[in-house]
């Protein structure tokens, strides 16, 4: 076996749209609407660019049926590009791409190999000594385990698993094709290109077992860079791999610690030096969606809450001072009221005490529910609210928030600890 190079890919989605944006005005839509060809535009040019032997894609290239043929069409031209770079694609289906979800098809390049999902069975590139062995998803739930049944390693051969899994279990992605690392290191293979895990990990090194993660974020739970994992083979064993970025447009998570701020000037100050300081380190010069959560025990905590939607407003322009192409998806409260001193009793004391009640009793919170669940219903068709508003809380069932939002404005108009 000779030193080779390739691409290990997964979780590609193409044409599948991004979310959480809808309601900012300020984001390119067509921008957005492509970012996940333009990704695959990105592994594409790297890919001839680098000249590597080979590229693998583990599962969910597609986002589940074509709306129209135009999806197959772009992804046709781009197998085309690499054909002309003579650089093959092995792939398989994972559970949105299917085979039973996909009713239209286009003839490929012959460069191209689609593993079948009836049982694993291997592809082997002769003059390079490779045996890459895959089986596709019949359907969107597949719950066995397929690695077991994959085939033996091809002796005197770099062999390397196609598999789309989440092993024994990873947060937020559901258990298809479950298996153990121990069960991939009993098939004796060199290296275990998986897809479904949308993060870039690194499970094992003996032998290689890794996640490429997927291509491109595509919402605010897949945060940071996106790429494909570029492996360098050298004697016969991976010499080195690495995760290379090939996103378009990135998302991140800000959080704002508003402890020590003792006034909105001070809110605000805090929340650019985080998002300046988030933007620099993690943009890499793309486009960037970012979720700030306002966190800290702070006098503020009423105001905040009271001030939602200015609140929003002002992160907006401080994001757009930072960086014209940084973008708000939402801005999170999740401070809260400071220890309280004694109010010496009173109506107001019995209010407060009423409202942790009501916050620890699922009875009372039901009770209030019913009495409060027309109104802000009403109130929710009435106009265009926010998803943080507590209409759209109380539209979703998600009282505990509701309640935790209205109770900490009414302590602060109680108690006179509101900020400004």
């Amino acid at each position: 076996m000779g030193s080779f190079h390739f691409l290990h890919a997964a979780d590609i989605h193409l044409d599948s749209p991004l979310h959480g944006l809808a309601r900012y005005d300020g984001v390119p839509a067509e921008e957005v609407r492509g970012a996940t060809r333009a990704a695959f535009d990105n592994l594409i040019a790297y890919a001839c660019d680098q000249a590597v032997d080979f590229v693998l894609i583990a599962g969910d290239l597609f986002d589940g049926d074509w709306k129209d043929m135009g999806t197959g069409l772009y992804f046709a031209r781009a197998m085309g590009k690499l054909a002309a770079a003579n650089i093959p694609v092995y792939w398989i289906a994972g559970n949105h791409d299917a085979v039973s979800s996909l009713t239209r098809s286009l003839p490929w390049p012959d460069t191209v190999h689609a593993f079948k999902p009836r049982r694993s069975h291997t592809h082997v590139i002769d003059h390079l000594g490779v045996a890459i062995h895959g089986q596709s998803f019949s359907n969107a739930h597949v719950t066995e385990n397929l690695a077991a049944a994959y085939p033996e390693k091809r002796e005197h051969h770099f062999n390397i698993g196609l598999l789309h899994t989440a092993l024994d279990g990873h947060p937020g992605h559901a258990p298809y094709a479950p298996c153990t690392v121990d069960d991939l290191r009993a098939r004796h293979y060199d290296y275990w290109a998986l897809g479904h895990v949308h993060d870039f990990t690194v499970v094992s090194e003996w032998p290689y077992i890794v996640f490429s993660g997927n291509l491109q974020g595509r919402h605010i739970r897949e945060t940071g860079p996106k790429g494909a994992v570029h492996v360098e083979v050298e004697d016969g064993a991976v010499a080195r791999l690495r995760h290379v970025p090939l996103d378009t447009l990135r998302w991140l998570r800000v959080e704002v610690d508003c402890a020590a701020a003792r006034s909105m000037d001070e809110v605000d100050a805090a929340t650019r030096t985080a998002l300046a300081r988030r933007h620099a380190e993690l943009s890499d010069g793309r486009p960037v969606v970012a979720r700030v959560v306002l966190t800290g025990s702070t006098p503020l905590a009423g105001a905040l809450q009271e001030r939602r939607a200015e609140r929003r407003d002002a992160v907006r322009a401080l994001a757009a001072a930072v960086a014209p192409d940084l973008w708000i998806e939402k801005v999170q409260l999740e401070v809260a009221m400071p220890g309280l001193s004694p109010m010496g009793g009173g109506p107001a004391e019995d209010f407060m005490a009423l409202l942790a009640e009501i916050r620890q009793s699922p009875e009372l919170a039901a009770e209030l529910k019913a009495d409060l669940l027309p109104f802000l219903t009403a109130a929710g068709k009435a106009g265009d609210f926010d998803d943080d508003s507590l209409a759209a809380m109380a539209a979703q069932d998600d009282w505990p928030a509701l309640l935790a939002v209205a109770g900490s404005a009414l302590e602060a108009r109680l108690t006179g600890t509101g900020g400004e």
